[in-house]
């Protein structure tokens, strides 16, 4: 399977900041314009989303509890309970990576995508990754405030009011605009698509700058680095099982269900690398670290799970009796009345 290009952009750029981390000034000049570029991708998260197609995603609310349920309370719970892989598989650093993982929102593109192919619910995959992103904005941060501690890069609540700055105010301020906005997002949509990956990609070269020159690239060897992918692998495995048959077992149908594992089982790389910057600041380069080998994992897997999904036979519908066999015993039934 080819490797997502973004995912070698993003490669390249973890190089880049190895090669050539920002310094000094540079560096200062790199974390404003970061921070300027986060809050503009998520004004643009905030113009893109339709307030009618969330409100209307509503009415499917059991669908998109499940998925929320997923994305917010089992992966946290994996991330806890890999705690006790650490020192044998992980070290200290890359768990905390490994647990914020598990905080961040689900996806939205891929998410879609992937239900499309599958020939699932798409606007239902549409709704939750929504929802998903929407409520990851509050929920992710507090999450990390609870379950990261001090331990996740001098988190504190002062991060919290940051998040707030940075990424809802933004967020609220473009669903205000949308009316006069959202023609405009819309038409330029592949351009606009182009500064969100142009933004996250600036957010890599700042965090792994700084992670550079805190040296903390160190702590980390290919034996951590196999570890920590083994890790990944298993967790997505069960995510994956879980959404499946844990949607069969709440009855929902088989469109749906497709919905709920690629929406349930994915983390958002596009949220979560801002908000990794933000909470972790010089230590970010190894929080994010998990998020990308993972993001990545997951498209590959998702890709292969959609295709074969896509070749399902169609369910089949229950045809009604044919009318000349009814008239028959319709005449046979009067003949014995008689």
């Amino acid at each position: 399977m080819p490797i997502d290009p973004y995912i070698l952009l993003l490669i390249g750029t973890v190089g880049l900041a190895a090669l050539l981390p920002a310094r000094g000034t540079a560096a200062d000049v790199a974390s404003g314009a970061s921070t300027a570029a986060i809050a503009f991708l998520f004004f643009l998260y905030g113009a893109r989303l339709s307030t009618r197609e969330a409100l209307d995603g509503l009415k499917h609310w059991r669908l998109h509890v499940t998925v929320l349920a997923c994305t917010f309370m089992v992966f946290p719970l994996l991330g806890l309970a890999a705690r006790g892989l650490v020192p044998v598989f992980l070290t200290e650093p890359l768990y905390q990576g490994l647990l914020f993982l598990t905080l961040v929102p689900s996806t939205i593109q891929s998410s879609i995508a992937f239900t499309s192919i599958a020939r699932g619910n798409v606007p239902a995959a549409i709704c939750a990754g929504s929802f998903s992103s929407l409520v990851g904005i509050v929920v992710t941060p507090l999450l990390a405030a609870s379950l990261l501690g001090s331990t996740g890069g001098g988190f504190s609540a002062d991060s919290l009011v940051e998040i707030v700055l940075q990424l809802l105010v933004p967020f609220v301020a473009g669903q205000l605009l949308r009316r006069w906005i959202g023609g405009f997002v819309a038409r330029h949509k592949k351009v606009l698509g182009y500064v969100d990956r142009g933004s996250i990609l600036l957010v890599v070269y700042t965090a792994f700058s700084e992670g550079m020159v805190q040296g903390v690239w160190h702590q980390v060897s290919p034996v951590r680095l196999a570890g920590l992918l083994a890790v990944e692998a298993v967790l997505l495995a069960v995510m994956l099982a879980l959404t499946w048959y844990g949607a069969k077992a709440l009855r929902f149908g088989r469109e749906d269900r497709i919905a709920i594992q690629f929406a349930g089982s994915k983390k958002s790389l596009a949220s979560g690398l801002p908000m990794a910057s933000v909470l972790f600041g010089a230590h970010a380069s190894l929080a994010v670290l998990p998020l990308m080998l993972f993001h990545q994992m997951q498209l590959m897997v998702c890709a292969v799970i959609a295709k074969r999904r896509s070749r399902d036979p169609e369910p089949e519908t229950a045809t009604a009796p044919a009318p000349p066999a009814a008239s028959r015993t319709a005449v046979d039934t009067g003949r014995r009345a008689r």
